[in-house]
C-alpha cells in the first residue's frame, strides 16, 4: 500500500478511464505516469508515461501469485491540471 504524509496533497479521483481499471503487463507501455501495483504480490513501482513497464524479470512470482500485471493506484499530475 501507498503511503503519504499530508492528506491535502492527494485528490480523489472520480475518473473513469481506462486507465485506472486496465492491468498491464512486463514491458508494456505505461499509459500515465503514477504509482502501480502488483496484483499478484503487492510490490509497488513508479513509472513515467510512455516508458515501457519494468521487464519480466523486475521481480518473480510464485505460481498461486500468477502472472506480473501492474494496476494504476495513485496517478501523477504531469500535465500541470
Amino acid at each position: 500500500m501507498a503511503w503519504y504524509k499530508d492528506k491535502n496533497t492527494l485528490t480523489f479521483s472520480t475518473g473513469t478511464g481506462a486507465h485506472w481499471s486496465n492491468l498491464y503487463g512486463p514491458g508494456e507501455k505505461v499509459p500515465k505516469s503514477g504509482i502501480y501495483k502488483c496484483t499478484g504480490c503487492g510490490k509497488e513501482i513508479t513509472s513515467n508515461e510512455n516508458d515501457p513497464f519494468p521487464p519480466q524479470n523486475h521481480h518473480q512470482h510464485t505460481v498461486p501469485q500468477g502472472a506480473i500485471r501492474w494496476k494504476l493506484i495513485v496517478r501523477s499530475n504531469t500535465e500541470g491540471k
